[in-house]
C-alpha cells in the first residue's frame, strides 16, 4: 500500500469507529484492504470485549478467502492490535498489519477502565515469535491523533 492509500484506509477504519460508538460500543474500528491496495474487503467496529474489531474482521476473513490471497491483504486499524487480535491475524495468515496510534497512547485513554485493561505487549512482539513473517506499519503519526481523538472522553463516560 502507498503512504496515501494507508491514511485513507486508516480514516475509513476511524468512521468505523465511530459508527461503533453511536451504537455504544468500544470506539475501534477495521477494514481489511485488498492486495489492490484500495478495495476495502470488510470493515468492522468492536462488539464488546471479546469480540474486538480486528479479531472479528479475521476470523471472517478466513471464512471467506483462501489463505493465500489474505497473504497479500492488509488489516488496517484504528489502535495497535492486542495479543488476542494479533494471534487471531496470523492465524487467518494476513500478511500486513497496518495500525494509527500505538498501545500506549490507548492506555492513557483507558487507565485502569474495567472495560479495556489494555496489555503492555506489543503486537510486533506477538507477531516476532511466530513463524511467518507479518509486516506491521504503525504508529501513522499524521492520522494517530485522529484516533486518538475519537476515544478522548469516550472511556471517562462509561
Amino acid at each position: 500500500m502507498t503512504h496515501e492509500q494507508i491514511i485513507r484506509a486508516l480514516r475509513r477504519a476511524n468512521e468505523v469507529a465511530r459508527r461503533a460508538m453511536a451504537m455504544g460500543r468500544h470506539p475501534f474500528g477495521a477494514v481489511l484492504v485488498a492486495p489492490d491496495g484500495e478495495t476495502v474487503l470488510a470493515e468492522q467496529g468492536n462488539i464488546d470485549t471479546v469480540h474486538h474489531a480486528e479479531a472479528t474482521l479475521a476470523r471472517h476473513a478466513a471464512l471467506n478467502w483462501p489463505a493465500d490471497y489474505l497473504w497479500q491483504c492488509t488489516l488496517v486499524t484504528t489502535f495497535e492490535p492486542c495479543a488476542m487480535c494479533a494471534g487471531t491475524s496470523y492465524w487467518a495468515h494476513i500478511g500486513r498489519v497496518v495500525y494509527g496510534a500505538e498501545e500506549s497512547a490507548l492506555l492513557a485513554l483507558t487507565g485502569d477502565h474495567p472495560e479495556n485493561p489494555t496489555l503492555s505487549l506489543p503486537c510486533r512482539e506477538v507477531f516476532a515469535r511466530g513463524q511467518k513473517k507479518i509486516e506491521v506499519i504503525g504508529p501513522v503519526p499524521e492520522v494517530a491523533e485522529e484516533m486518538i481523538a475519537t476515544h478522548r472522553g469516550f472511556w471517562q463516560q462509561r
